[in-house]
């Protein structure tokens, strides 16, 4: 474990890494980078946060972290070892859980576990204390075939494997897309008392609202973090002053929004619109006369907090305001 000076425990380091692809179509051959200039520390027991839309770089990151694809460039350790020269006992060491469900399905609920198992010279006996709150869920199906299991059940079950073997730091790749939103909420309160085992976990996920369950997060677009912080603090560095709009016609409304000069932002939000003005001392009264000559009905409008989605778009504007 490495211990920096003022004695803090990182589990994961990641410096400056990058990564790209060769693209090769008929017309043309290209490089495309999927991950650029990435740096961030992990601590023991943390629970850090990915947070950023498909095809954003998480699933490339996810794979270098866990020595199955090498990086162009920059330096990672985890658990305090090299991911190229000591990848083997890094492998030992961690638990991953990729995006797509990758175990036997042919084999039981419990056929699968005992295979993990062996495959890391263990037993379920001998750690299942980790894995007891998980697999209270799953003994009723424990004869089952994985690949007849339930979406929320197949996580549940690729979670224990994980685990079984009691990993230092456990590696999560959006383990919770395509999930019913009770099995979600289970899946969270899982992760949180897995804390308690102080073991690091790293979750990647396109849903913003889960990033107020992390203790810390990265925001990831295009290959590149734009912000690392705890929710609370990016949330709270929000400075503009934030409008839900509604009204009748929700698509001419948001196409009407972004043609009004004063108008700063404006985005489609669940059942409303989030709008920004350019002037911070702007009369809301205006906006109201203004779609009312729009021909605007049922016009609601009502200042809101802003939420991580709404920072996560802000930054997007702020970065394309810089390029």
């Amino acid at each position: 474990m490495y211990k920096d000076s003022f004695d803090n425990e990182y589990t994961v380091i990641c410096e400056s890494v990058s990564k790209r692809y060769k693209k090769h179509t008929p017309f043309e051959k290209t490089d495309v980078t999927a991950l650029k200039d990435i740096s961030f520390k992990v601590s023991s027991g943390e629970l850090f946060g990915i947070i950023g839309p498909d095809g954003a770089g998480k699933s490339t990151l996810f794979r270098i972290l866990t020595t199955l694809i090498l990086a162009d460039e920059g330096n990672i350790r985890i658990g305090g070892r090299d991911v190229i020269s000591e990848f083997k006992t890094i492998r030992n060491e961690i638990g991953y859980m990729p995006g797509k469900f990758s175990l036997y399905q042919d084999l039981t609920v419990e056929e699968n576990l005992n295979v993990f198992a062996k495959v890391f010279n263990t037993t379920i006996e001998q750690n299942y204390h980790l894995i007891k709150d998980i697999y209270v869920h799953l003994e009723p199906f424990k004869k089952r075939r994985a690949g007849q299991l339930s979406g929320g059940m197949k996580q549940k079950l690729a979670l224990c494997c994980s685990l079984i073997h009691k990993p230092k730091i456990l590696f999560l790749d959006e383990p919770t897309t395509g999930v019913d939103p009770v099995s979600r909420k289970e899946f969270w309160d899982i992760l949180k008392k897995l804390k308690n085992e102080n073991i690091s976990i790293l979750v990647s996920t396109p849903y913003m609202d889960e990033a107020a369950l992390c203790d810390r997060i990265a925001l990831i677009l295009n290959g590149e973090f734009l912000k690392i912080d705890i929710p609370t603090n990016i949330v709270n560095e929000y400075k503009h002053q934030l409008y839900s709009v509604k009204g009748k016609q929700m698509s001419k409304l948001l196409k009407d929004l972004r043609s009004l000069p004063y108008v700063r932002t404006s985005f489609a939000f669940g059942d409303s619109h989030h709008v920004t003005m350019k002037d911070s001392d702007f009369d809301i009264n205006q906006l109201i006369k203004s779609l009312k000559q729009m021909e605007h009905e049922d016009i609601r409008i009502n200042e809101v907090s802003a939420s991580i989605e709404d920072c996560f778009l802000e930054l997007i504007v702020e970065n394309s305001l810089k390029g």
